[in-house]
């Protein structure tokens, strides 16, 4: 059986995923802060799930728990980092954006240097990235967002750049969703896909080893529209 560990795994893509890998055959650990949810999404496959209580801005208990795995587990096939926060902030008031950068930025690169470095023990593994379509511009009402979404997306394609001259067999995929029903989701908008259809389309990029998935994959077009609109036409849709 092929352990995976869903980093953020309480709600929304991650706990969705979490389901998926089970169905699958997966042994899941799934971590979050709210141990009431996770022990909800364990009742309904109790032989799959491994719930673990963390909180990934907590660095030393990042730490723990990796250790703590390493030592229950004799290896980790998959480990998926779904956390991220980030909320509007029109006058940058600092306090809003602090919780933005410990999470995508801070706690995302320490849960990424324990993953690969976990795996070049091992000899192989794949790690996956949620970072976003928000990765490709900036954006004047969301801007620590955009940004560490930014960092992230280069942060990963450097793993996987490492990945590739490493021993190891290890695999590193940047997934960017465009709008998912999560609680991230900033009201109704286009093309808002379901956690759902989401976390199935992300399972067929791990499936693949892809490098970079857009999702769902409409959301391509987007990126590329975004990659050569100029920012003078950009500033007046955003």
């Amino acid at each position: 059986m092929k352990t995976a560990l869903i980093i953020g795994a309480s709600s929304g893509i991650g706990k969705e995923l979490s389901k998926l890998l089970a169905e699958d055959g997966y042994k899941v650990i799934i971590t979050g802060r709210r141990g009431n949810l996770l022990e909800e999404i364990k009742a309904s496959k109790p032989e799959n799930f491994v719930v673990k209580v963390n909180d990934v801005t907590d660095l030393n208990a990042c730490e723990t728990l990796f250790s703590d795995l390493q030592n229950e587990f004799k290896t980790i096939d998959l480990i998926v980092y779904s956390s991220g926060v980030g909320d509007p902030n029109y006058e940058l008031v600092w306090e809003k954006e602090l919780p933005t950068l410990q999470t995508n930025v801070i706690s995302a690169v320490k849960i990424y240097g324990l993953a690969y470095n976990l795996f070049r023990k091992q000899g192989y593994g794949h790690l996956v990235g949620i970072s976003s379509i928000a990765s490709i511009r900036g954006n004047r009402h969301v801007p620590a967002y955009f940004a560490s979404k930014a960092f992230q997306a280069n942060y990963l394609e450097s793993l996987w750049m490492k990945g590739k001259r490493s021993k190891a067999e290890i695999y590193v995929t940047d997934i960017q969703p465009g709008f998912v029903d999560t609680s991230l989701a900033l009201g109704t908008t286009f093309w808002m896909a379901s956690a759902e259809k989401a976390a199935k389309q992300i399972y067929a990029a791990i499936k693949s080893k892809k490098k970079k998935s857009y999702i769902t994959k409409r959301w391509r077009l987007v990126a590329f529209v975004l990659k050569i609109v100029p920012s003078s036409l950009l500033f007046k849709f955003t």
